[in-house]
């Protein structure tokens, strides 16, 4: 039997810190997990540059073997990659190995299968209790049986052309303009494809961290993370280049950087992606998630879509975008997601399209960042605390009774965790699935007001 972690398990994925909690005796018992559960023998598997990566594909493919199962081994490749070719081949099922943006230590796999052509995420968690089960099975998983039969189940499977193709389809590139850019890929996976397209782009680009390193020996895969935008900063004021972006570690995630070196809000971003998409596609739906600015459904509105919230997440943002008509989604945690790839994220495809919609305005991206955030909205704020649901009841007692004073005004909803709107702000309070902590998000009409409910909801939470 093989020692197995269960906090590894996670709402969306698996991941843990390599080989402590993720090894490739754990990676085998989710190989074979995984082709029980879903019934699915025929496997499509890509992989990230992690250290870890290689070994724990070596460990699935041998639990998918053992289980009667067979790898189509697509490479090296973006995590959407692996969407693209479960959408777009005769696959019904997929890994991806990888622990996108977490520190260099982690490994990890996001696991998919294809409903009706509708990809669904299986998460972590659900995979958990058949891990579990055919753990108690006396199965060594270097058996030199399965080995054999592993390698020979292997088969190559090249995805670029049609996926270079695909992500291409989305822009005209004729209306893209001769522009200066930098782009930081963190030295994860994003730089493979960005080699592969950038002859075919009419820009100038400035490659930074192109060449895959799981050692991230540059800043850290998170582009949020602390002095992960210090040298896209430095070159981008350096190169006098028109703007930038930033990808994670799996290229997931991209992150638009402007003319000064500054982070563009993932807010601002879904309204520049979906006044585009609104008016190719008119009356469509537009999807975020709770703790988004409210500019997102007011902006929408006005250009006559349609604004759906959901939870956090990628898994509520792809069943909104499935389930209400719509065109497109975004998080703040920089992921965009479009109907015609599948329902699901894209950097690439947001990249691209970025590139377009800049070149069409003509203007700086501090200027049209400035038009879609006509409110002040910093980072959440996380607070580590000892019981979770106390301090939530506590909240609701104060802010979503009308009788009382803080409640006055309000209207509450529950979609996720606590959210509270007022005339001239709102503010949500989540907790975390993984952690003792609790997240707060606060939007204002200045800061000025920012400033006084964030230190009257601190002084809640904290007391």
């Amino acid at each position: 039997m093989v020692e197995i972690n269960k906090n590894i398990f996670k709402s969306y994925d698996i991941r843990g810190i390599y080989p402590s909690e993720l090894s490739e005796e754990v990676a085998f018992a989710i190989g074979k997990a995984f082709v029980r559960q879903t019934g699915i023998k025929k496997i499509a598997v890509g992989q990230d540059a992690r250290i870890a990566s290689p070994v724990l594909f070596r460990g699935l493919a041998r639990g998918v073997a053992a289980q009667g199962g067979q790898i189509y081994d697509i490479g090296q490749v973006l995590t959407e990659c692996l969407y693209f070719t479960i959408g777009s081949r005769d696959f019904k099922a997929g890994v991806m190995i990888t622990a996108s943006h977490n520190p260099k230590e982690y490994g990890g796999f996001k696991m998919v299968k294809k409903d009706d052509n509708y990809i669904k995420i299986i998460a972590g968690k659900d995979l958990l209790d058949q891990v579990v089960k055919d753990n108690s099975e006396n199965v060594d998983p270097a058996d030199d049986k399965i080995l054999e039969v592993a390698e020979e189940k292997i088969i190559k499977e090249d995805i670029w052309h049609d996926y270079i193709n695909h992500v291409l389809s989305f822009v005209d590139l004729s209306e893209i303009s001769p522009l200066k850019i930098v782009i930081d890929a963190s030295n994860g996976v994003g730089g493979i494809v960005l080699e592969k397209i950038k002859e075919k782009l009419p820009v100038e680009i400035i490659s930074l961290n192109f060449e895959p390193n799981g050692n991230f020996p540059n800043h850290s895969p998170n582009p949020i993370a602390e002095g992960s935008t210090d040298q896209i900063k430095n070159e981008i004021i350096k190169q006098k280049a028109d703007f930038g972006f930033l990808f994670d570690g799996d290229a997931d995630r991209v992150f638009l950087v402007d003319e000064t070196g500054k982070l563009v809000s993932s807010d601002a971003t879904i309204l520049i992606l979906a006044k585009y998409f609104l008016q190719k596609n008119p009356g469509m739906g537009v999807v975020s998630h709770a703790t988004c600015s409210k500019a997102i459904p007011e902006f929408v509105k006005k250009w006559g879509g349609k604004h759906i919230k959901t939870q956090v997440g990628f898994i509520h943002i792809q069943q909104g975008l499935e389930e209400n008509n719509g065109i497109m989604g975004g998080e703040l945690t920089g992921h965009y997601s479009f109907k015609d790839n599948f329902y699901c994220d894209s950097g690439v495809i947001a990249f691209l399209t970025l590139l377009q919609i800049i070149s069409r305005d003509g203007r700086k991206i501090s200027e049209i960042a400035k038009e879609f955030s006509p409110y002040y909205k910093p980072q959440e704020i996380n607070f580590k605390v000892e019981d979770k649901n106390t301090i939530i009841e506590k909240i609701k007692e104060k802010y979503t009774d009308p009788s009382t004073p803080l409640g006055a005004g309000g209207k509450a909803d529950f979609l996720d965790g606590i959210t509270v709107t007022y005339k001239d702000w709102w503010f949500n309070v989540r907790a975390s699935n993984t952690e003792p902590v609790l997240r707060l998000t606060i939007e204002a009409d200045t800061k000025e007001l920012y400033d006084e409910k964030q230190k009257e909801l601190t002084k809640v939470i904290s007391s």
